[in-house]
């Protein structure tokens, strides 16, 4: 499916300025990180200056206010202060970690990876050091472009099904518009034809005639059956699937060419479905046709049907030319076809009774250079 310059046009600039938006979102976010984080390193440079001066100040010698508030205050990051001799105290670490050694020497190193550690040193003596980690506020915060980021995908991704579901109700409609006016505008010429086939059975004409005209209009009213149920919801009764397939069988076997040979073949009489039988057969001739193009009309179409447990498989094969691998989904999109002529709908229209209508499966049971197999899959409906 092709998309004008105009709407390429569009998309393009829709995902560039997705993508500014989104950077500008993550840059902002860096930035205000980055900010923080020089702010978290001031609060902890005065903590530490704080200590200083808790280490001057003689024993009896009464601290200020202001030191106090400093250490007091700091309840949300963690600390670890190591003096020269290798001893250490800790703030904001869990209580029943602080005697585990193994894990404050972990922690220090986390924190170095973290913030600079800080020295605080009297007279270049080297007192102590400060290693301290990300508050909980900082850890949260560094995380959040990562939400950002899933939030947006998550959006994307919402309106991304909103438009496709959309866009597939639009088809729906149109299909469905389409199909019923081409089986209103078949069905007034069908009337006239029926009345004038009945006026050629008055006529002295060989009876043959007429009664392949009949034929012919049984075929046409089948057809027009077909397309008015295109677009409602058609209604499922028990049938026979075996001798449903037959029917359609028969009826093509007659009308191809002799150089295409057919078979049939089936593992049990009977088998059961809910079934729906002008769109059912309307289905496997969509797929037989498109066997007998596949093998530009000489070659092998086969039909089997296979009971296993409660699912029905009707297989239909020929040895045409087959289909890519990376095309086994593709070609029951509407549009994509391998002919050079044709609208690409067929096994679009057969995936939509079979699966939509008949909520059963169709896909590509396999494919090769002698020939392609094609699977629909019923759920049967036992007595």
């Amino acid at each position: 499916m092709n998309f004008s310059p105009q709407r390429k046009a569009s998309n393009i600039t829709l995902l560039i300025s997705a993508f500014i938006i989104v950077s500008l979102i993550l840059w902002n976010t860096n930035s205000f990180f980055r900010k923080f984080k020089e702010e978290e390193r001031l609060k902890m440079e005065i903590w530490a200056t704080a200590q200083l001066e808790l280490i001057q100040s003689p024993v009896d010698q009464e601290l200020g206010n202001l030191t106090l508030k400093v250490m007091a205050n700091n309840t949300s990051t963690p600390m670890i202060l190591v003096n020269e001799e290798g001893s250490y105290k800790t703030h904001n670490i869990p209580k029943d970690k602080i005697a585990d050694s193994t894990y404050i020497r972990q922690k220090i190193e986390q924190f170095k990876n973290e913030n600079e550690p800080i020295q605080i040193i009297q007279e270049d003596e080297l007192l102590e050091t400060l290693y301290y980690g990300n508050s909980e506020v900082l850890n949260k915060l560094k995380y959040y472009p990562l939400a950002l980021l899933l939030i947006i995908c998550l959006f994307g991704t919402v309106i991304f099904f909103f438009f496709k579901t959309n866009k597939a109700s639009e088809q729906n409609k149109l299909w469905a518009g389409m199909a019923k006016e081409t089986a209103h505008q078949i069905g007034t010429p069908l009337t006239s034809l029926m009345g004038w086939n009945e006026l050629l059975k008055t006529e002295d004409i060989n009876p043959d005639v007429t009664k392949e005209i009949a034929k012919d209009i049984d075929r046409l009213q089948t057809i027009t059956e077909r397309f008015s149920k295109i677009g409602s919801i058609p209604e499922l009764h028990v049938h026979d699937i075996v001798e449903e397939t037959k029917k359609a069988y028969d009826y093509l076997k007659q009308r191809s060419s002799k150089l295409v040979h057919f078979s049939f073949s089936s593992n049990v009489e009977e088998a059961l479905v809910l079934l729906n039988p002008p769109l059912y057969n309307w289905s496997i001739e969509n797929l037989v046709k498109n066997g007998i193009d596949a093998m530009k009309g000489k070659g092998n179409i086969a039909i089997q049907i296979e009971k296993k447990g409660q699912t029905v498989n009707i297989l239909v094969s020929d040895t045409g030319h087959g289909i890519a691998k990376s095309d086994f989904q593709n070609i029951f999109n509407p549009g994509v076809t391998t002919k050079k002529r044709g609208w690409g709908l067929g096994l679009s229209l057969v995936k939509r009774i079979v699966e939509e209508y008949h909520k059963g499966k169709i896909k590509v049971f396999s494919s090769s250079k002698e020939g392609t197999i094609m699977q629909i899959s019923l759920r049967a409906n036992e007595k």
